[in-house]
């Protein structure tokens, strides 16, 4: 019964009054599945494929059912093989193995990880709210790419890119890889209806969290959804008649929207009329429905209540059916910078192409009768094969994320994750009080801040603030790749600019999905007196660096901010980065090279510490395996450990096979896309691939190279991806503090340890759970990393995951810090009592606190 009436509230009233089936969701998803792939799989399927869909056929949601903390290590991820993608990759070629697209495929690769990001929501062991946040996820990573990438591949397909190259068995058309694509996404939403339909929102029922279906209200409830229609949702919408007066309407991408047929009763032809409503984005999507008790975590959705209200749209009109269609424009639009007279322009006029780009997909709900979903596949110029997706119920469930529960009204706390607060980095507490400044504590030795387990308030964001403020701060210069548009990191650059100080700011317009947030900040802080750049032609300024100078004792010292992350308090509540506050006059002088390149004309021969694309940080990086590659080659002890978003340059990534050839160590910590394929019998027996999925989002990039036993430390902005490599400006920086480097190594340890969150890289190219710490199938690099024990954080870790470690570490490290400095505080105190201490020093500490 729970799960009919969760299916009877996610499939939206297709037809005005009309009777529901109440069918089971799953026996629907499966028989639907089957038919699908016999229908539209064009690509023959091995043995193995067709065995591996017919053992979960049997019960397509079994392993959502069983997935939880009690057989983990059994779930694999995509639950059946991708098409096109081999399995077994023995006596491939080096070359094959970086360039075929059935080893790796950039977008089938994507997919792969879409597919762990549904996991966190199929597991059980996840608090139940945080598992349909992570359908949300899931759904909104989909749009994006839907978006760039299979944007990007509908551009090659028009443009006949297949017949511009020479073909050869290893690379795919776009025709093929889109073909791909589309099974290998009809497979990902059938799982993601499966496990919402017949677990998550069932079990959230009994949670009294419940999504209505209109047919289920109260008449006094009907009564209320009918004035709310009336009074705030009626007179934003403009129903669109389509017919030989009326155009076919314009339709904004991801919007959602209403195809209705409807009949004149006084039309004696019995015409079928055909009209579309659009439902604004500014409407919420999931409306609260009064209760006896008042208002209560009961909710409907927002075309719910203007299907069954369609009479006040259309007066007179006998509604025959309401279906509602979402379509994706394409955001990967031609950019010609080279004939740019003004980047700016330049953006902007791209901004309006794209509001009228080519769709790449069509979304509709299963029921819309089917001349509909072909006037929308003629009026959209889609392929009705390829770009058309059936929902089995809410469309747009990125939404789902929004809905406004009420937590603390009898609800249950645990159905989100334990609230985590970020802590104030422990050797920044005393920056709180009034009289001590950043600029010392900087001074006093380099600063590694972690978020979001330290506060970006108190650090990141207070270094840009209090250079606004401080009299002896003379300038300040930034990077600016995604930020909020009401970010105190751009209040405190415009503060900066009145109080007269020199402020440069590159504000990287290309950013996707950001510019025209990106163009509204350029022109504030122009207005405020800033000097702004835009970027640079044919290069994406991604790097994250601040600089101020400060004048002190009657010279000029420079203190740098290099992160992982942008400088964006939203995003860095919720993914993990790493920033270096540091005063190192080399690393100063180079950020002001860097900075001369980026906002003026200045070519720049070498860096001393910084590794900078697109010029040296390939070569650089090369050049560090190789050394790796040397020393195990004389049978030293060699390793290499690489923590990133995303690995597909193809250089890197045969530099990488050959150092597993030669008997390096490889760890690669990849939360995205991944060209290397580990444990390939004599090519990549040394190569380990991990991903980490968890409450936040992976984000900084990491590198070791273990040097003989006097590791290297690097991080910063790049991935190994060869648009960050070649066609973006990124800087890495070396960590050379022995007490920072401690601190990465623990991290990069605790993330190899990791059971909880982590996911592996199998050699067939599907993704599995580690083994359990102890299991005989544990491979050893489990047990010891650096020819060592396991530190305290990976062994917790392998409890309770790398980011719930973290979290319990930070904690208890900034409970120390703060009894600490009441202990100082006491000590001065009782100096005071006695007069050993003068009572200024003893404000100044007291404010500090």
């Amino acid at each position: 019964d729970k799960a009919r009436r969760a299916m009877r509230v996610l499939r939206s009233s297709t037809r005005a009054h009309s009777s529901r089936s109440g069918f089971c969701a799953r026996t629907k998803c499966q028989e639907r599945w089957k038919t699908k792939s016999v229908q539209e799989t064009a690509v023959p399927e091995t043995r193995a494929v067709v065995e591996e869909r017919e053992k979960h056929a049997s019960d397509p949601v079994e392993a959502v059912r069983d997935y939880g903390v009690e057989n983990r290590s059994s779930f694999v991820v995509p639950p059946m093989p991708m098409n096109g993608v081999a399995e077994d990759l023995s006596g491939k070629s080096f070359e094959e193995l970086v360039k075929s697209h059935d080893v790796y495929n950039h977008e089938l690769s994507w997919l792969a990880f879409n597919w762990r990001v549904l996991a966190v929501a199929m597991d059980r062991s996840v608090p139940l709210f945080e598992r349909l946040r992570f359908v949300a996820i899931s759904s909104r990573n989909l749009d994006e790419f839907f978006a760039k990438r299979v944007g990007g591949l509908k551009r090659q397909q028009a443009a006949g890119v297949e017949n511009l190259k020479v073909r050869t068995s290893v690379l795919w058309t776009p025709d093929e890889n889109l073909l791909y694509i589309a099974e290998a996404v009809k497979e990902l939403l059938c799982k993601t209806y499966e496990v919402l339909v017949e677990d998550i929102i069932p079990s959230l029922l009994e949670h009294s969290i419940c999504l209505f279906d209109y047919e289920e209200l109260t008449s006094r409830q009907k009564s209320a959804m009918r004035e709310h229609f009336v009074r705030e949702i009626e007179p934003l919408l403009t129903p669109l008649a389509v017919d030989p007066g009326h155009p076919f309407p314009y339709i904004g991408s991801l919007s959602l929207s209403l195809a209705v047929e409807l009949q004149d009763p006084l039309d004696d032809e019995r015409y079928v009329d055909f009209a579309i409503v659009t439902i604004p984005s500014n409407l919420p999507r999931f409306i609260r429905i009064p209760t006896d008790e008042g208002y209560d975590n009961h909710f409907i959705t927002v075309e719910q209540v203007i299907k069954n209200n369609l009479d006040r749209l259309f007066g007179g009109m006998v509604i025959i059916s309401c279906t509602a269609f979402r379509a994706t424009r394409n955001a990967d639009v031609e950019r010609n910078e080279d004939e740019a007279d003004d980047l700016l322009e330049m953006i902007i006029d791209e901004l309006r192409d794209r509001r009228f780009s080519k769709f790449v997909r069509l979304e509709v709900e299963d029921t819309m009768p089917p001349d509909i979903v072909s006037r929308l596949v003629d009026e959209l110029m889609v392929d009705p094969k390829l770009d058309v997706y059936h929902s089995q119920g809410l469309l747009g469930l990125e939404q789902l994320d929004s809905i406004p529960v009420y937590f603390g009204r009898g609800v249950d706390e645990n159905l989100e994750f334990v609230h985590a607060a970020s802590q104030t980095h422990p050797r920044l507490i005393k920056n709180k009080g009034k009289n001590t400044s950043m600029f010392s504590m900087i001074r006093k030795g380099d600063i590694l801040v972690h978020h979001p387990y330290h506060a970006f308030a108190t650090s990141t964001q207070a270094f840009v603030e209090q250079a606004a403020k401080d009299p002896s701060v003379v300038a300040i210069k930034a990077t600016l790749y995604r930020t909020s548009s009401d970010s105190p990191i751009i209040s405190a650059l415009i503060k900066a600019a009145e109080n007269g100080k020199q402020v440069a700011v590159l504000v990287e317009l290309k950013a996707r999905f950001d510019e025209a947030r990106n163009v509204g900040i350029a022109q504030k802080l122009e207005d405020a007196g800033c000097n702004v750049a835009y970027g640079l032609i044919g290069l994406k300024i991604h790097c994250k660096t601040t600089m101020v100078i400060r004048r002190e004792k009657n010279e000029y010292r420079t203190y740098c901010h290099i992160g992982t992350g942008n400088y964006n308090p939203s995003t860095a509540s919720i993914y993990t980065d790493y920033g270096l506050l540091t005063c190192d006059p080399v690393i100063g002088k180079d950020v002001s090279d860097l900075f001369k390149f980026l906002t003026g004309y200045h070519h720049q021969q070498s860096y001393e510490k910084l590794l900078v694309a697109p010029n040296f940080m390939r070569k650089q990086f090369a050049a560090l395996m190789d050394k790796e590659i040397e020393r195990a080659r004389r049978g030293e002890e060699a390793s290499i450990t690489i923590k990133l978003n995303g690995l597909d340059d193809k250089v890197m990534s045969s530099k990488l096979y050959e150092a597993s050839c030669a008997g390096v160590m490889v760890n690669l910590i990849i939360r995205g896309v991944c060209q290397v394929r580990p444990g390939i019998p004599g090519v990549s027996d040394n190569i380990r691939v991990v991903s980490i999925i968890g409450r936040y989002l992976e984000h900084h990039r990491v590198y070791r190279f273990h040097n003989g036993g006097n590791p290297l430390f690097y991080f910063g902005s790049s991935d190994w991806m060869t648009r960050n490599l070649l066609r973006r400006v990124e800087v890495v920086v070396p960590i050379e503090d022995t007490q920072l480097q401690k601190q990465i190594q623990d991290m990069l340890e605790a993330a190899l340890h990791d059971k909880f969150s982590a996911w592996e890289l199998g050699a067939d190219g599907r993704w599995r759970r580690p083994p359990p710490p102890m299991s005989k199938d544990a491979p050893r690099e489990q047990y010891t990393m650096f020819g060592k024990k396991p530190c305290s954080l990976a062994k917790r870790a392998a409890e309770v995951g790398l980011q719930t470690a973290i979290i319990e570490r930070t904690a208890k490290e900034s409970k120390e810090a703060k009894r600490a400095q009441k202990k100082a505080i006491a000590a001065l105190k009782k100096k005071a009592a006695h007069k050993l201490v003068s009572a200024v020093d003893f404000y100044n500490v007291t404010q500090s606190m």
